[in-house]
Formats: structure tokens, sequence, C-alpha cells
């Protein structure tokens, strides 16, 4: 018998959503393409696993580097990848043109590199503008030369998608998303160049950034963008339940502690459930005390410090908890939103740092 701390990946409902990202970006034009974004291991659901189910339903992946897309070309995955960071030198050019990777750069270094190297064959290539996030991309003014560069290289193959990213699309009364639609379309002209915004709130909630390429990333694991209930983002169906079995449990009386540091006390005499699963799990060390859980269906809360290894829970108002009962950490019935507002962090934080310890259970497809 093995630890009974899992992740279950439901592959059926990482399709749906993806379908559901896909009818969105048709929206825009019947011949829109959606890329399925795969970066951070599958933001925690399994790279490999989760590209495969992907694979047949999108015409391209990406991946944050060349790292990430080699270790899903090893496991048979043979779907262009965009590579969202792009090179970060200029022998990766070779391996772009080897494993058909296409790279969206976003400075001249990176254009200097693929322009100048001497590969066998010439690459698809993405080139990222900053519209006003100011993280990464190419400067407004700068880029209508170092567009034609590419254009004119024998080095670049076909349309070059032209791409931005949002800062605050999950803001959907902050009109600062539409400022940055308005600044790359006035950039790009007439429509004849493709163009990538949309990543998954901007998909979901503004309508205008919906282009030729989409690219739909945290909500295709089914959990909302948004802080506030949304007509379509609640069409998500949760991929990842985060589930494990009582392993212990105690009566303590009032005025007795539990955990480290003493920080839960127990206001009369209480049930204690000790939980197989810590943050050496993946599950957040600063959820507080009061944190929900499920256990067999019902809630309980978190009662005390959350350690490497355990945590523990307060059952007092639950019917007979005994060991091997059911309990879930966050999935479908208990969402990764919720743990996370808990946590004071975001649901994309918590689902990207599970880790390898914590074994992936895969059904569907």
């Amino acid at each position: 018998m093995t630890r009974p701390s899992h992740a279950l990946i439901d592959l059926d409902a990482l399709q749906a959503n993806y379908r559901l990202a896909h009818s969105l970006s048709v929206r825009h034009s019947s011949s829109a393409q959606t890329l399925a974004v795969v970066k951070a291991n599958a933001y925690g659901h399994g790279a490999i696993q989760t590209a495969m189910a992907l694979e047949p339903l999108a015409p391209a992946l990406a991946a944050a580097c060349c790292d990430e897309a080699l270790e899903l070309r090893s496991a048979g995955i043979a779907k262009p990848i965009v590579l969202l960071e792009g090179i970060f030198s200029a022998d990766e050019v070779a391996l772009c043109a080897q494993h058909h990777f296409w790279p969206m750069v976003e400075n001249s270094r990176q254009i200097d590199a693929i322009v100048n190297a001497a590969i066998p064959a010439p690459i698809n290539v993405w080139l990222k503008v900053d519209t006003g996030m100011h993280r990464l991309g190419m400067q407004p003014q700068d880029f209508p030369s170092q567009y034609q560069r590419l254009k004119t290289s024998a080095n670049v193959i076909g349309d070059i998608v032209v791409a931005t990213h949002f800062a605050s699309a999950d803001e959907l009364d902050n009109p600062f998303t539409r400022t940055q639609i308005e600044r790359l379309r006035s950039l790009t002209g007439d429509g004849q160049i493709p163009l990538s915004m949309a990543n998954s709130p901007a998909l979901l909630g503004w309508e205008d950034a919906r282009a030729d390429w989409n690219r739909p990333g945290f909500m295709l694991y089914g959990s909302s963008p948004f802080s506030a209930p949304h007509p379509l983002a609640d069409q998500l169906q949760p991929v990842m339940s985060f589930n494990t079995r009582v392993m212990s449990v105690r009566h303590i009386a009032a005025g007795e502690a539990v955990g480290y540091g003493e920080t839960w006390r127990a206001q009369r005499p209480s049930t204690i459930a000790t939980i197989p699963v810590g943050y050496g799990d993946g599950y957040p060390r600063n959820a507080p005390s009061g944190t929900p859980l499920l256990v067999n269906g019902m809630r309980a809360t978190l009662a005390g410090r959350v350690s490497m290894d355990l945590i523990t829970t307060d059952v007092t108002d639950l019917p007979s908890v005994q060991a091997g009962d059911e309990v879930e950490l966050w999935g479908k019935n208990l969402l990764v939103n919720e743990v996370a507002s808990w946590a004071n962090t975001s649901p994309y934080e918590l689902l990207t740092r599970i880790p390898g310890r914590l074994r992936r259970i895969y059904s569907g497809q």
C-alpha cells in the first residue's frame, strides 16, 4: 500500500476545456487557431500526459523554453511548439530548426541569432511587442525595422505572428487591456499580419482580444482566472483533484494545542484528524487555520500549521471520521481558487508548485 496522497488528473475535462477555448477563438474568425499552453509542467498537471491528450486537438503547443519543449519531443510529441520565452543563446536556433520549435522573440539579440544562424531549414518565428506590460517585448518604435529583418531573412519561413501579453486581463473593469489591444492593432496596420493576444482571461473576457492565434493556458486546467463568477469561466471543468485519506484520528480536551508552535488551541473537546499531506506535497504552507477541506465530502477546517508531510483538521462536527476516510484538498467539489484565497496566493501558484513527489494518476481520454 502506497501513501494515499495523489493528484487525480481528468484528461476528459482537460479536453473539454480546450474545446471551450477553441470555440471562443473561432468566434473571432473561423480560421483562428488555439494553442495549448503546457508550460511549467502543464501548470503542475504533468506536461507529457497533458500534451498527449491535447495534441490531437491543438494545432500547436506552447512551452516556456527549449528545455520544456525537448522533454515533450523526447516523449514523442510531434506538433509544433511555440517557445514563449524564445531563445536564450544562439545555438538554440539550430534546435528550433531540428525540432520544429517556433521561438517567440522579443529583442534584437534574439533576432540577430536567428538572422545570422547557419541552419539547414528556415523556422517559423513569432515576434512579441511590448504594449504596456513592460516585461518582455520589442519596443513599438523598433517593431517595423525588426519585423522587416525577420520578414526578409532566408532563415524565417511563413507568416510572422506578432504577439503581445496583457497586464490586467483578469480585471474586467480595467480599461488598460483595451489600450493594449488598440496599441497592437494600430502598430500592425491593416490586418494582414497574424496576431496573438488572448491568454486565458482575455479569451474568456475580452472579445476584442481574440485574434488569429490564441494562447489559453490556465483555463485549460479548469480554473477561472477571475475573482468573481463569470458565465464562460464557470463552464470550465476542474482537471486536478488533490486527494488523500485520513491517517489518524484523536480526541483532545479543551485547551489543548495542535501542531507546531501551538497556534491552534481547542475551544472545546475536539476531534482532530491527521492528513498525510504537507507543503512537501504542494499544499500551501501559509494556509491558516480555518482553511476548508473536504472529509467524506463534508467541510472541515485546517487546525494548526501546515508541516512538510502532514496537516491536521478539526472534524469535531463531522459524524464518525475514521482512518481511511476520503479527503479532498481541492478539486471538483472544493475549487482551488477558494483554497488559494485562504492562503493569500493565486491558484496559478498552487497548481504549478505541485512537486514530483505527489503521484499523478490520469483518467479519461
